[in-house]
């Protein structure tokens, strides 16, 4: 009371407060408004505030899937002023996505016009589109006029309006929920009415049920927009704990397009997104280069359906093409599913269970309050037939009664002392039509009269044993299932879809990777060279600066690891597909914008590694005829940095690294021609950041330009199989070149001087290098300094002993022109379809 009268003095005054805690208070307030209020639903309903306004306000004037559409103007000014007293476009916006078939998987609003599109085109004024309750959103609302739910005063006590809705159907799954509030969100996934409607009556029978046994009805979101969705782990977590992340991916499918080219066709698209805003995006990505192989983009989407059409060029990987575009569009997305909603008023995240548990709880309450309703009616009903069965049973005396009575007043009364009647049986006495004296009608109310007293005992039984109030849900709600089900729209896979590593994105493909002397490098696609016969001059391989000559070149596949060793004894690592790819004349990329290579560094030696390769050792050979093994594992992880591959003598250099086996042997050929063919067992393996131990002994200012490792085998030159490596290719400085039978190199021990690997003169040059090939080799690759490239076939290279000069193999257009670099091309066959 002493707080009543200091509040009622303070009336007028202003009072000096802590704006810290005013502004808590405040904020407080707001925030449990934009909780309650607006954010968030309701779990007895699945609705927010606005959406149950709308729905109540058309109900409550009679604009039902029975009757005509009502303008949407006239909907929303209904909302407006009864019971939502916010915007009115803030409440057509909330109409009309409850009327979008791509937004809702069961529309609660049968719309008429323009009410948007997938592509996010807005929805006609207000004025022009029309409206009316669907169907399957009577089933929210039925039962309400039989108090059922708590009516609360609307904004200014005008009206009254539900606190929440009967809602036969269990709504918050099935139509989901997206909204943002103060400090929590919620966004939960729609579902089908078929799997909801069997996993609730399980439940019901098993109240005990799992996740895990929900999910053998439910097995996961099912969007509007259909899709798929992976990883059935992903889903279980966010059905038992409310939350988690679920990866949702289009319908996209490879087929034959006009002459011959494939072409993707995207038929379905992840919820929630923008069709215009993903081919758009599919277009930019397309102007950017970050997704190659397109020739077309078109949308030939309509009534009937979603339909993008993307045209691959005729040398394209669909598959490649496809997960890029599933990488960098919105054709894969991924769903953040937050359980976040109301309970009794509290905000809390729920798991799919308890959600299910929830909706039979309130189903539950509104079985029963109907009931009581129902049972209240036909009681008070029993007790009008109790009364003109009294009637119909005294006719004649409640006749005199009612004649010898002054007016119907004092008939009342008459009825009511002399016959024991309540007010309320005499005055159906006096309203009951003459015609209800005839026999049948007589008979028509005793048949009634019984019937409603089986009806009480039926509903008395009912509240008496709660159990069977469960059956009443699991009857209506499979005759809901009956009505409405349908079938599942969104494909739900089992496995987890991982994230896309490059290598998934990237065409697998033979590639030619060219680098300079400068430090330039770039990767091209074989067919760029056209093949000439033994001797020709070539084509020009790419625009060099001036004196940038050519210094190795080398062949591989996208999806290969490519080591880069340096003069120094370093190594650094990357992926053949992160070389960039250029035409025949591009100059190629700085090397060292790819790796931390040093200003005192040059790179000697690029080894392209596949997965499938038995490789167990590296095998290196310096300038000065050092060799070294170690395993290939302790180059596993190689820092951005780079890392010691092998330690050197001052003025020694690497000059040769190649991949073995551990069992096979090496051939080193020096620039004077000199040449040791023997075991790899010869070289014990040693760690990282070791030297080696000699391998040739060379005289002085010669050195070692090349070395080839091949497998040991006891086949003799002549044999005609051709099983396994055979030959050695010899290239001398002025073009001239052989291939010479690995066999005619004696097997020595390391360390020796070796011997003649070619018949060297001022005619030929010196030795370019060695290079081992075999029936795989299908055509060689030489540069000159000055840029020019020739590609011939390996078969015209004749095979020749090892004290020979060769055959001329490149002709030069400048006489000082030599020989840089030396590759050779596999065969490639076209996999079968």
């Amino acid at each position: 009371m002493a707080d009543i009268e200091q509040n009622t003095q303070d009336i007028g005054k202003i009072l000096p407060v802590e704006i810290t805690t005013e502004m808590q208070k405040n904020f407080l307030d707001y925030a449990m408004s934009v909780i309650v209020s607006r954010a968030l639903p309701d779990v007895k309903d699945g609705l927010k505030p606005v959406h149950r306004r709308i729905l109540y306000a058309m109900w409550d004037v009679g604009i039902r899937s029975s009757g005509k559409h009502k303008k949407s103007a006239t909907v929303v000014g209904e909302v407006l002023g009864k019971y939502h007293p916010h915007g009115d476009s803030a409440v057509y916006d909330a109409m009309v996505r409850l009327a979008q078939d791509f937004s809702m998987r069961y529309p609660l609003i049968d719309g008429q016009g323009n009410f948007g599109s997938i592509d996010g085109d807005s929805p006609a004024a207000m004025r022009y589109t029309e409206a009316k309750l669907s169907k399957i959103s009577e089933e929210m609302l039925v039962d309400i006029e039989k108090e059922t739910v708590d009516m609360v005063p609307n904004f200014d006590s005008t009206h009254n309006e539900p606190a929440y809705l009967p809602a036969k159907l269990p709504n918050l799954l099935l139509m989901g929920s997206d909204g943002i509030a103060v400090g929590m969100a919620t966004k939960i996934p729609p579902h089908n009415l078929t799997e909801v409607v069997d996993a609730v009556t399980y439940q019901i029978d098993n109240p005990e049920a799992t996740v895990e046994e929900l999910m053998q009805f439910i097995k996961g979101p099912d969007f509007p927009t259909a899709g798929a969705i992976y990883d059935s782990k992903a889903i279980a977590e966010v059905y038992a704990t409310g939350r988690g992340r679920i990866v949702v991916r289009g319908k996209a499918e490879i087929e034959e397009g006009r002459g011959g080219k494939s072409q993707i066709v995207i038929t379905e698209i992840p919820y929630q997104v923008n069709k215009a805003e993903m081919v758009a995006r599919i277009a930019d990505l397309v102007h950017e280069k970050k997704v190659e192989g397109i020739s077309d983009l078109r949308d030939e989407s309509d009534r009937h359906g979603i339909r993008v059409v993307i045209e691959l060029k005729r040398d394209s990987k669909p598959k490649s093409v496809l997960n890029n575009i599933y990488k960098h569009t919105a054709l894969q997305t991924t769903f953040p599913a937050n359980f976040v909603a109301l309970v009794d008023g509290t905000p809390q995240t729920l798991g799919l269970k308890q959600i299910i548990a929830e909706y039979i709880k309130h189903r539950q309450h509104v079985i029963t309050k109907r009931t009581e309703y129902e049972l209240k009616q036909a009681k008070a009903r029993a007790h009008i037939l109790e009364g003109l069965k009294i009637a119909l049973d005294h006719l004649d005396a409640v006749i005199k009664t009612i004649r010898e009575s002054k007016d119907s007043d004092e008939a009342k009364s008459n009825l009511m002392s002399r016959f024991g009647l309540s007010e309320i049986q005499a005055t159906a006495i006096l309203d009951m039509q003459l015609r209800r004296l005839a026999a049948l009608e007589r008979q028509k109310i005793e048949d009634e009269y019984k019937a409603v007293s089986k009806l009480i005992a039926d509903l008395e039984d009912l509240l008496a044993h709660p159990v069977k109030i469960l059956t009443v849900i699991k009857a209506e709600l499979t005759e809901i299932k009956d009505r409405y089900g349908d079938d599942r729209r969104t494909k739900v896979y089992k496995s987890a879809l991982g994230e896309f590593s490059e290598e998934d994105l990237i065409p697998s493909e033979e590639t030619v990777i060219t680098i300079t002397s400068t430090g330039y490098i770039k990767r091209q696609n074989p067919s760029v060279f056209r093949t000439q016969h033994r001797g020709g001059k070539g084509v020009t391989g790419m625009t060099t600066k001036e004196e940038d000559d050519i210094a190795q070149i080398l062949a591989g596949n996208t999806h290969d690891d490519i080591l880069f060793f340096t003069t120094t004894g370093r190594v650094f690592k990357t992926k053949v597909y992160d070389l960039p790819e250029g035409s025949r004349q591009a100059k190629g990329q700085a090397i060292v914008n790819l790796i931390n290579i040093s200003q005192d560094e040059k790179l000697q030696t690029v080894l392209t590694l596949g997965k499938s390769d038995s490789t167990k050792f590296l095998l290196m050979v310096t300038k000065n005829g050092t060799i070294k093994k170690t395993k290939l594992t302790d180059y596993d992880n190689i820092r951005i940095s780079g890392i010691i591959a092998i330690k050197l003598e001052t003025g020694d250099s690497l000059e040769w690294v190649k991949p073995t086996t551990g069992t096979d042997q090496a051939l080193l050929v020096s620039y004077e021609g000199k040449s040791i063919r023997f075991k790899e067992e010869d070289v014990r393996p040693t760690a990282r950041d070791t030297m080696g131990v000699r391998g040739i002994e060379l005289k002085s200012g010669d050195y070692v330009v090349g070395m080839e490792v091949f497998p040991s085998n006891k086949e003799a030159p002549t044999d005609k199989r051709r099983k396994t490596f055979e030959d050695v290719l010899i290239v001398t400085e002025r073009g001239l070149g052989k291939r010479t039978s690995v066999r005619n190199w004696p097997l020595q021990k390391r360390g020796g001087q070796g011997v003649k690997a070619a018949s060297l003169n001022d005619k030929t040059g010196k030795l370019v290098t060695c290079i081992g090939v075999d029936e795989t080799i299908d055509q060689i690759v030489l540069t000159s300094r000055s840029a020019q490239i020739i590609k011939l076939p390996l078969k015209n290279i004749p095979q020749l002993g090892r004290d020979t000069q060769g055959v001329i193999l490149m002709r030069f257009s400048g006489k000082a022109d030599t020989v840089a670099a030396v590759t050779c091309l596999e065969k490639v066959t076209a996999p079968s379809v």
